[in-house]
């Protein structure tokens, strides 16, 4: 991890006002990535920013996957999730979300996910 990194970590909660300064990569349509580590090929944790209305189609997980909705809230078949909330998502587990408002996630997968065909 770099030094950047360990920075950012020491004041995550402040994360959207500090979003700008961040070096985002398209990940999804509507939807950026700031890799914290890894490069989806194993465990990875990353941030996920989603513009509003922006969504991630149906993926699986094949390892845990740990959601902490930094500000904004995101929403999937079980429900909304405001900033401060975790969401844990086990393995063999399968889910769709989206953020009507728009949100900044940090995501920890243990293992890659996969995006469900027509899902």
């Amino acid at each position: 991890m770099t030094n950047d990194n360990q920075l950012l970590l020491k004041d995550l909660l402040n994360i959207a006002t500090r979003q700008d300064d961040l070096l985002w990569e398209p990940f999804h349509p509507g939807v950026d990535i700031y890799r914290l580590y890894g490069d989806g090929k194993g465990a990875a944790a990353a941030l996920l920013r989603y513009q509003p209305g922006a969504s991630v189609p149906k993926h699986d997980h094949t390892g845990f996957e740990h959601i902490f909705v930094l500000s904004g809230s995101q929403t999937d078949q079980n429900g909304e999730y405001q900033a401060g909330t975790l969401v844990i998502n086990p393995p063999s587990s399968n889910h769709s979300v989206i953020s009507v408002s728009g949100c900044i996630v940090l995501a920890i997968w243990e293992k890659p996910v996969s995006l469900v065909a027509n899902g």
